[in-house]
């Protein structure tokens, strides 16, 4: 199977390309086209997001970079061991994941940041093949509830029987992986205190058991 990637121009989603188009006459210097995964392909763990930010990852092209959910992850991965060099919110900054790859559930920048459960279903077809591609993968991190959802759909799990909850863990027996779920690092869940540094801590503590390292 060949690792599939949407195009610059990919017209799945019609809704998300008006809002492309318009952000590319407003926005010239940004990237705004489907934001590619961060991280190796043969990486144990694969963090899922929801989708990339107007002026994060659709300005970088790189998954949550110049965004707060950025300012939240990467430090405390590297903290853990799972990154090194020095996250500075751009592509270009040297900072590298270690035996994680961060992607989202949909890969285009989506009007305020939600995108609809019509568009996520579409561009499953991209999370479905980027797990199937990753031959050492052993647990995925899905942040948010929507990404939970993602994951199950594309693998073909029902969803009542995986409840999203914060520190959950689920076995999807017929993929052989594990599923961690963790509220999404947004400003709004750390602003409210749905989400803290030290819940996130913990969340990248357990991930490193179930993957083992």
């Amino acid at each position: 199977m060949v690792f599939v990637c949407p195009g610059r121009d990919c017209d799945l989603c019609p809704r998300l390309v008006a809002f492309r188009e318009a952000n590319r006459l407003k926005f010239p210097s940004y990237f705004n086209a489907p934001v590619p995964p961060f991280g190796s392909i043969d990486a144990e763990i694969l963090v899922v997001g929801l989708a990339p930010g107007l002026n994060g990852a659709n300005q970088t092209a790189r998954p949550f970079t110049n965004d707060y959910a950025g300012d939240v992850l990467y430090p405390i991965l590297k903290k853990y061991g799972l990154a090194k060099g020095n996250y500075q919110k751009r592509k270009d900054d040297g900072f590298e994941l270690m035996n994680v790859r961060v992607t989202n559930s949909v890969r285009c920048v989506p009007p305020e940041n939600k995108p609809t459960g019509e568009e996520v279903k579409t561009c499953g077809r991209f999370l479905v093949d980027e797990i199937a591609n990753m031959p050492n993968l052993k647990v995925i991190l899905t942040l948010g509830s929507i990404a939970h959802g993602a994951v199950l759909s594309v693998l073909g799990y029902k969803k009542s029987a995986f409840p999203f909850k914060h520190g959950a863990v689920h076995d999807l027996p017929r993929h052989h992986l594990k599923m961690l779920n963790s509220y999404h690092t947004s400003r709004y869940n750390i602003n409210t205190g749905v989400l803290t540094y030290d819940m996130f801590e913990e969340i990248v503590r357990r991930l490193k058991e179930l993957a083992g390292c």
